[in-house]
């Protein structure tokens, strides 16, 4: 999708009759069904003024220009692409992202600078890395950048009211020499310099051409982003895939070398409970497809995981990690492998509250993901619903798969191997919280798998430091009973109180300039200084740790004669709250089940409600001494 399209021409004489504005919020109406914003469209009034009269300058005539140009399976939009050839005739494009900015201060992220939107800071990446990874995404997924014959793609920012200045932070031979020797940024005196690097790229003409060729071509990963991809994810393998885990990864590849070759979609279900080795056999299958040169994509319904696997896979990689709410605009079979990590957060509708009227989509969310893909697969764990919007089950991705005419596969995984390979203690803690009714009435911690109960958070988490310290991966999490405060001058607020213990939560997703002892929320549970905050089951789901430590709150309680009761004056949880009181407890012992699973060899826990706790100790045969 682009909103406009056409001859540098056409754009100067429309931008000359102040029509290019129009033309702009016309298109976006048209596509998107809700008007663009006035900031939008100030920026467009102000930035076009100033890159018509740069193309005049430059006196590019035969040539093509897209304006707002949507990424393939993103909402992010490029400024312009300018397309033509070059002296030797090889077709070429250049991304120019424009930019209003006219100052900027430092930042501490890599590739960023601070700047101003409406009277406050802002962290955001320099312009030429944004337009750098934008020309890195299309080369990675359009064909007509990485298939012969190339066209060949060059990305640079212009700042036409940034004057320059040496000592300005987006100019910082330091931080940002090598990224502006490759993707150039442009000032507002650099009229001849712009000229001159769109001249050597595109002064051949024959733009037009190049641009339909451009606007055409099919959405298709390269060869060189699957090798990539393939590699860093093969080089993070240290698992041997047994037993049923092997079973349901030839399901996926056998569905997946099928595909294309009937119109039917295939659907794939995997379900299994925690420490299965659903992620493990997900990534596995991934890195063998690309191999293949598949086009493969990962998507969850949770930021933590996937940023992590983001960051461990590296910026190119990264873009083949996406979320569940990415497909609404998919086309059907865009894709030839889909795998949905983590299914059960799929939720009813990747519309919400944010969503402009004219941008909601019609399909659930589980239909869009059927819908984007020839074959997509489902890693779902039923008991690890903890949100009242997340819907995923295997019963759902059944009647979807049968609404789609999909032809349906289905493998559960049983092999165990976190909490030490102990089915035992798995199938006790669902017997506990009367999840499921097993035979598991009464755990042994002897038998391998390291459980213990502690009097006072104190001592719960001198027991996790003590691990930590040993060199052990060790994490304290908690139930959401306490409110979860903003950081103030920079600092977390002791929010989780029980009694003289004091601690915080880990960081909000959206906290900004965090002292350099707190990681990011997303990063919690893989960064060391992760330690020092409590985290809560957001920010703990999908993970595992050597050690699990767990504060019981009183939001799920135990009463004789009674049995489990959900308290919901207890909680903090406001999403979770707004849920049925039938349904409540439910989802508050999915949420216990998930931190209580989290270790791969012992799980410690300080249960603040007496009777609960004497309850819990009561079905543990003997303490194990940490």
């Amino acid at each position: 999708m682009q909103l406009f399209r056409g001859s540098v021409s056409e754009f100067v004489r429309l931008e000359s009759e102040r029509e290019m504005v129009r033309r702009l919020h016309a298109s976006f109406l048209e596509y998107y069904r809700y008007a663009p914003s006035a900031s939008e469209e100030n920026s467009w009034r102000y930035s076009l003024v100033a890159l018509s009269k740069q193309l005049k300058r430059s006196e590019l005539t035969d040539h093509g220009v897209i304006l707002e140009m949507q990424l393939p399976l993103s909402s992010l939009r490029l400024d312009c692409m300018l397309t033509g050839t070059d002296s030797e005739k090889t077709d070429g494009a250049v991304i120019v992202e424009l930019k209003q900015w006219s100052d900027a201060w430092p930042a501490e992220e890599d590739e960023c600078v601070t700047v101003e939107y409406a009277g406050h800071p802002h962290v955001q990446v320099h312009p030429s890395v944004q337009a750098r990874n934008y020309a890195d995404y299309l080369c990675d997924n359009k064909a007509v950048f990485h298939e012969a014959p190339v066209v060949a793609l060059a990305a640079c920012s212009w700042l036409h009211n940034f004057q320059p200045d040496p000592q300005s932070p987006l100019v910082d031979k330091q931080k940002f020499a090598s990224l502006l020797e490759t993707n150039p940024m442009f000032s507002a005196s650099d009229g001849d310099r712009i000229a001159d690097y769109l001249n050597t790229r595109l002064g051949g003409g024959d733009g037009m051409r190049v641009l339909e060729r451009v606007v055409t071509s099919r959405y298709a990963p390269s060869k060189k982003l699957l090798e990539h991809t393939a590699a860093m994810i093969a080089g993070e393998r240290t698992y041997v895939l047994l037993d049923d885990q092997r079973v349901a990864y030839q399901k996926i590849l056998a569905a997946a070398r099928k595909a294309g070759k009937g119109r039917k979609r295939s659907v794939i279900l995997i379900d299994g409970g925690p420490g299965t080795g659903k992620s493990v056999i997900a990534l596995h299958v991934m890195a063998d497809l690309l191999k293949e040169g598949r086009n493969v994509q990962h998507a969850t319904g949770s930021r933590a995981f996937t940023n992590n696997l983001r960051r461990i896979l590296g910026t190119r990689a990264a873009y083949q990690f996406k979320f569940f709410n990415n497909y609404v605009t998919a086309d059907a079979g865009d894709i030839d492998v889909l795998i949905c990590d983590e299914a059960h957060r799929i939720r009813e509708s990747s519309n919400s509250r944010y969503t402009a009227a004219g941008r909601r989509s019609e399909r659930s969310q589980v239909d869009e993901l059927i819908h984007a893909s020839k074959v997509s697969v489902f890693f779902i764990d039923d008991k690890q619903v903890v949100r009242p919007g997340e819907v995923g089950s295997s019963e759902l991705i059944r009647l979807a798969a049968d609404d789609a005419g999909a032809n349906l596969k289905e493998q559960r995984l049983v092999a165990q191997f976190r909490c030490a390979g102990s089915d035992e203690y798995i199938d006790w803690v669902d017997n506990l919280l009367g999840i499921r009714v097993s035979d598991r009435e009464r755990f042994d911690p002897s038998t391998g798998f390291a459980f213990r109960t502690f009097d006072s958070p104190e001592d719960l988490e001198r027991a996790i430091r003590r691990r930590a310290d040993e060199g052990e991966s060790a994490r304290l999490t908690a139930g959401f009973c306490w409110k979860w405060s903003k950081p103030k001058e920079g600092s977390l607020i002791d929010d989780v109180v029980v009694g003289t213990f004091r601690r915080p939560w880990n960081a909000q997703p959206d906290a900004t300039r965090l002292p350099k002892s707190v990681p990011k929320s997303h990063f919690w549970a893989t960064d060391p200084r992760g330690l020092n905050q409590v985290g809560c089951v957001y920010t703990a789901q999908g993970f595992e740790f050597d050690y699990a430590g767990v504060i019981w709150g009183p939001d799920l309680v135990y009463r004789a004669g009674i049995g489990w009761v959900g308290v919901k004056s207890a909680s903090f949880d406001a999403a979770v709250k707004r849920a049925p009181a039938e349904h409540f407890a439910d989802l508050i012992k999915n949420t216990y089940r998930v931190l209580l699973t989290r270790g791969m060899k012992g799980c410690y826990v300080h249960v603040i409600d007496d009777e609960t706790r004497t309850y819990v100790e009561s079905l543990v045969r003997s303490p194990e001494t940490p």
